[in-house]
């Protein structure tokens, strides 16, 4: 698996260390052990985990902007914890509400030493945000609408939320709240994965 994601790196012009590497074939080798009993992700095949959960989360590193984020609706850790492994010197709150997956996320912590993470079982709108965080990433909410209603008061004043999307969704962008603008869409480039991948960056006027 390890010469696949070096492969898979190479592809997407992703430079990591050895180590990194490692723990995020750790990763892969505990979420399809855990996936069997916990039913954590829909994808079975360990290689696929590798394109569609590694690749399409680490494609995201170079946009984040800032040291403290935050992984609302994280699931197994997708993309905190990739996302934590290739940016070390950064912090990553990983917000579920469900017990299962956070009691994974702390094993995980535990076995691959990721003292960057800090997995949270809490629903979003009871999680206080202090000191706020310099980015609100996820992949877990059906829109750009629902998003910021949810985790508004998260950001710091100058801070952004990072969504993960398929297709850009235009109309979604359309209808941003008042206060809020699209910093920028990007077309993220994912080797081996059918279909579009969008990161659209959202960033606060005002609240």
């Amino acid at each position: 698996m390890l010469n696949k994601l070096t492969r898979l790196l190479d592809q997407a012009g992703i430079s990591l260390t050895d180590h990194q590497k490692n723990q995020l074939v750790g990763y892969v080798d505990m979420l399809h052990k855990w996936n069997k009993a916990y039913n954590l992700t829909s994808v079975r095949d360990p290689n696929e985990m590798l394109v569609r959960h590694i690749l399409d989360s680490i494609v995201v590193a170079p946009h984040l902007q800032g040291e403290r984020f935050i992984d609302v609706g994280t699931g197994p850790g997708l993309p905190g914890i990739p996302l934590s492994i290739v940016r070390p010197e950064c912090q990553f709150t990983l917000l579920d509400s469900l017990g299962k997956r956070v009691r994974f996320l702390r094993q995980v912590q535990h076995e691959l030493k990721l003292e960057n993470i800090y997995p949270v079982q809490s629903r979003v709108e009871e999680f206080p945000a202090e000191p706020p965080f310099d980015g609100v990433i996820s992949r877990a909410f059906a829109s750009l609408n629902d998003m910021i209603g949810w985790c508004k008061h998260l950001p710091a004043q100058n801070g952004r939320f990072y969504a993960l999307k398929g297709i850009l969704p235009e109309d979604e962008i359309a209808q941003l709240p008042d206060g809020f603008e699209v910093e920028s869409a990007i077309k993220l480039r994912v080797p081996q994965l059918e279909g579009e991948r969008h990161l659209v960056i959202v960033k606060p006027n005002s609240f």
